[in-house]
């Protein structure tokens, strides 16, 4: 069975540019060899490695994206790794990234963008009329501003007294 990956690897920066070529064609034709099929090569030139492999600092990137069979890919992966040009590598399986990707697509598509939707009017409560409930809520309201108040003019009279005895 078919599955898609990518397998990108790092040349060592002092390959001439035709023995970069002919290394990714003997890479493709390994592939096609055996079955798979190599969908495209793209060289993304010399760049700077992130931490010193093998000695070197920097190298040329290439990407292979590659149809094949898991077997297949074992074998690349065993060439790859005995390739003296090549200081690093990685294979990464992108059927099922793609399946992942799609999922949450799926569930994307299904919900319903906020920004899509006009903007509707803000919904008031209805006003509640005057009943026995409502009366009831304004009496105690009035009480319990009226106990608020009584504790302040207490605590002034006690401030005043100790004003007055020190003097």
């Amino acid at each position: 069975m078919n599955r898609t990956y990518e397998i990108m690897f790092i040349v060592r920066p002092d390959v001439e540019e035709a023995e970069l070529d002919k290394l990714i064609e003997g890479f493709s034709a390994n592939v096609t060899s055996g079955g798979g099929e190599v969908k495209s090569v793209e060289k993304m030139g010399r760049r700077r490695l992130a931490y010193t492999v093998r000695k070197f600092n920097d190298g040329f990137y290439v990407l292979l994206n590659v149809a094949a069979a898991g077997s297949l890919i074992t074998e690349i992966e065993r060439r790859l790794r005995v390739s003296e040009q090549v200081i690093k590598f990685i294979t990464v399986r992108m059927d099922e990234e793609e399946k992942r990707l799609a999922k949450v697509k799926a569930i994307r598509d299904t919900k319903v963008k906020r920004s899509a939707q006009p903007i509707s009017a803000p919904v008031q409560a209805p006003a509640a009329a005057p009943d026995a409930d409502a009366t009831h809520a304004a009496v105690s309201t009035e009480a319990h501003a009226e106990e608020e108040k009584k504790p302040v003019a207490a605590a002034s009279d006690a401030s005043s007294e100790t004003v007055a005895s020190a003097v």
